[in-house]
């Protein structure tokens, strides 16, 4: 009785933080889409496509489904991106696409965010298929890492007729579109839809694969790979020099967004995501990341929880879209202010902070502090391989020609790992660079070796 009585209450308290955690903006119906498309201005010096880092066409495919062809619309999207439900979801379109439309000197930019999700979820639906994928005899690649970047690198050369191994180390794909970016903001299932059409290219995706450790590069090339991409992000959290900071109640973002990841996904039980109902939590750092992590701890009971940074509104790298929804939903922040001190309680709880605001030092109560101040990439795969060089911050140095190849013939890299995007789609534009020369790789040394 006991045991069926946890399992009622666990399905019940699951069921409660979906809830919580619901997509928080809401598509166009189909007639707002058709609307909305209807007032693109199809410049001839398009801004949109300019201020996109991919360059979707997007006056292009705007224009189809003002005509009601979404086909069209979709195959126009597909041609510079892997993940458009995605990218409409968790793009900065007031910094890109958007801000660049010409209509937003007035304020009404046309939301182009809102149009590709919504063409790419009635695709979904509709569940249609629009490529003819070529044979796979061009070459093998291997892409460690299943990201953004990787995601990418995968679908672009799928698409040019290469074999792809995708190697993912956890038990799900997605990286941090799957355990970084919280539910209301992208839900799982829309993940899970889009590397679908991915694996639908013919890409092979191997979970539960640690790059490093169960494989090594070697291993990968001995197994017939041509070239190998390494899109392993920056899995390592920074920290900061705070006294008391090594205290089991300060926390890094990443890991805590992580673990709500999988609670709700029903994979870990709700006492090991640590924040518990009525929480005081204090949040370093100002970035999407921090946003993030704060309105996730409001949705996992939190009564209270701040944003502590130590500049101004305006120096934030936080859209402030996302800086406006966590005001709305009660999040407090604390301008020009730095955590001096952490005093922790026994146990994993803490007791209080000290801060210092504007010269002057006092003392707050928080239950949990979450470092939200960025991260590095891991040593893992650069200490097992021979000829991978790294800078003093350990990110993978690349050349310019070919473009993304590592200081190793064939391995190349991109994303984060080479310290140069910072976003989803710049993630997603470096990539594409990528793939270009992986391609390009490829075909050289099929060439040199049919010849000789």
């Amino acid at each position: 009785m006991w045991m069926v009585a946890f399992s009622l209450i666990s399905a019940n308290n699951l069921n409660k933080m979906n809830e919580e955690f619901k997509e928080v903006a809401e598509s166009f119906t189909l007639p707002e889409a058709i609307k909305e498309a209807q007032r693109c201005l199809h410049c001839k010096v398009p801004g949109c496509k300019k201020g996109c880092p991919i360059s979707n066409d997007i006056p292009d495919w705007i224009g189809e489904l003002a005509h009601g062809n979404f086909g069209n619309a979709i195959e126009i999207i597909h041609n510079r991106s892997n993940l458009p439900a995605v990218c409409g979801r968790v793009c900065a379109h007031e910094r890109q696409c958007e801000g660049n439309c010409v209509l937003a000197k007035k304020g009404e930019a046309i939301h182009i965010g809102k149009l590709e999700r919504f063409v790419a979820d009635f695709d979904s639906e509709a569940g249609w298929s629009h490529e003819n994928i070529p044979e796979k005899t061009r070459g093998r690649v291997a892409v460690i890492g299943s990201g953004p970047a990787g995601l990418t690198i995968a679908g672009d050369l799928a698409r040019q007729g290469f074999h792809v191994e995708i190697f993912e180390m956890g038990i799900e794909p997605g990286g941090v579109l799957t355990f970084g970016i919280p539910e209301y903001r992208l839900p799982k299932e829309v993940v899970k839809r889009e590397i679908k059409k991915i694996e639908n290219l013919g890409v092979k995706i191997h979970l539960r694969t640690t790059i490093g450790q169960n494989y090594t590069i070697d291993r990968l090339f001995e197994e017939g790979f041509d070239a190998i991409f390494m899109g392993t992000g920056t899995s390592r959290p920074k920290t900061l020099p705070i006294e008391g900071a090594t205290h089991p109640g300060v926390r890094q973002a990443v890991w805590f967004l992580r673990r709500v990841s999988l609670f709700n996904s029903g994979f870990i039980k709700r006492d090991e995501v640590v924040i518990g109902e009525g929480d005081k939590i204090a949040v370093i750092g100002c970035g999407n990341t921090a946003m993030d992590a704060a309105r996730s701890a409001l949705r996992m009971g939190a009564s209270e929880v701040s944003v502590i940074y130590h500049r101004e509104i305006d120096t934030m790298s936080a859209l402030r879209a996302e800086y406006d929804e966590a005001v709305e939903e009660g999040v407090k922040f604390l301008w020009n202010t730095t955590v001096k001190k952490v005093n922790g309680a026994e146990g994993m709880r803490l007791h209080s902070i000290i801060i210092d605001q504007n010269g002057e030092e006092k003392e707050m109560p928080v239950d949990r502090v979450i470092l939200a101040v960025g991260s590095a990439p891991a040593s893992r795969i650069v200490d097992s391989t021979e000829g991978i060089e790294v800078d003093d911050k350990g990110y993978v140095l690349t050349r310019e020609t070919p473009y993304g190849m590592t200081t190793r013939k064939g391995v190349f890299a991109g994303g984060d790992v080479t310290n140069r995007p910072a976003t989803v789609v710049h993630a997603m534009q470096d990539a594409k660079k990528v793939a270009e020369s992986i391609a390009k790789y490829i075909d050289a040394i099929k060439l040199i070796e049919a010849i000789s």
